[in-house]
């Protein structure tokens, strides 16, 4: 087995430090606060933007995860100094550096997305992830470091809570039998990432160097609308049909005045304004992984989130 570096202890790098330790790997987690060691996990507390410090976390790391974000609305200023650190540590260690990426860098797209459309995203946040891909692409081109990016779309599951669509605004409401709000048009069909099948992408690309040089979606299941989502998770639950509500754009902009994380999903609203379809049959076509069945991840979730004190 391996040794594993994961940037970040979000959502999706838990679950990756996680997956990986369950695989028998060892795992360094490297976060600004640190966290009390777990099985197989050794959690850092260091600024990832160290170079001399991260490079000498990751010496003798198979791969380098990097699964961290800043603060939404601090993409722009913070993203590219956090890339470039990792791909400093991946080319001084010979670590696979395995990108977490996310769909923004294509921008507006009619019909389904695949990984051959150009990255033409014309909002900030879109063209800060395409540039950060296209800088570790270069350097994997040019033979100076080992790279792929595994990109997901809104990620749902457990361990998925503010940060997702039909997470904490959603699933809470839907186990005490609440309406839920929804961003942009409820009926449009809407890919949601599970976030298992993130984590589980992401130990596939480390390990098979076919993975290597380019960038893979995450496979998914068929998409599915807010409403129709909803509807599934309030089935599952047995509070009875989801009622699902579109918040008015005058009331996301009044909301955006008092939060830097609503005031910045205007960049991202075409993605549920109108269908958002992803295309993950080349990964499918390439390795063994599968999405996980929809029933099950709607199974999961409830049953993660009844464990939670805030749903109950």
């Amino acid at each position: 087995m391996s040794l594993h570096v994961v940037v970040g202890f979000g959502p999706a790098g838990a679950a990756t430090a996680r997956l990986l330790a369950e695989q028998g790997h060892s795992v360094r987690v490297v976060t600004r606060a640190g966290r009390s060691p777990e099985p197989g996990i050794e959690h850092l507390a260091l600024d990832a933007t160290d170079l001399p410090q991260l490079t000498a976390v990751a010496q003798g790391a198979a791969a380098i995860h990097h699964c961290a974000a800043p603060p939404y609305h601090r993409w722009v200023r913070e993203w590219p100094p956090l890339v470039a650190s990792v791909c400093a540590a991946a080319e001084d260690t010979g670590a696979v550096l395995v990108m977490l990426g996310n769909l923004y860098g294509y921008g507006p797209v009619d019909g389904p997305l695949t990984e051959e459309l150009p990255l033409a995203a014309t909002g900030p946040k879109g063209r800060v992830r395409a540039a950060a891909w296209e800088r570790v692409r270069t350097l994997h081109e040019e033979g100076r470091i080992k790279a792929v990016e595994v990109r997901a779309s809104d990620f749902f599951g457990p361990g998925v809570t503010d940060g997702g669509h039909l997470a904490g605004r959603v699933v809470p409401a839907l186990l005490r039998g609440r309406p839920v709000s929804a961003l942009g048009d409820p009926d449009a069909p809407h890919s949601w990432t599970y976030l298992p099948d993130v984590a589980a992408a992401m130990a596939e690309a480390a390990g098979d160097e076919r993975a290597w040089g380019r960038a893979w979606h995450v496979p998914t299941e068929p998409a599915l609308s807010v409403r129709e989502m909803a509807d599934r998770l309030a089935a599952e639950a047995g509070t009875g049909p989801a009622v699902v509500r579109r918040i008015p754009p005058a009331a996301l902009g009044l909301a955006g005045l008092f939060s830097p994380l609503m005031r910045e999903l205007k960049e991202i609203r075409y993605q549920f304004d109108h269908p958002f379809v992803v295309d993950s049959s080349a990964f499918e076509a390439a390795f063994a992984m599968r999405a996980t069945p929809a029933d099950e991840q709607v199974k999961a979730t409830l049953d993660w989130w009844r464990a939670q004190p805030t749903a109950r």
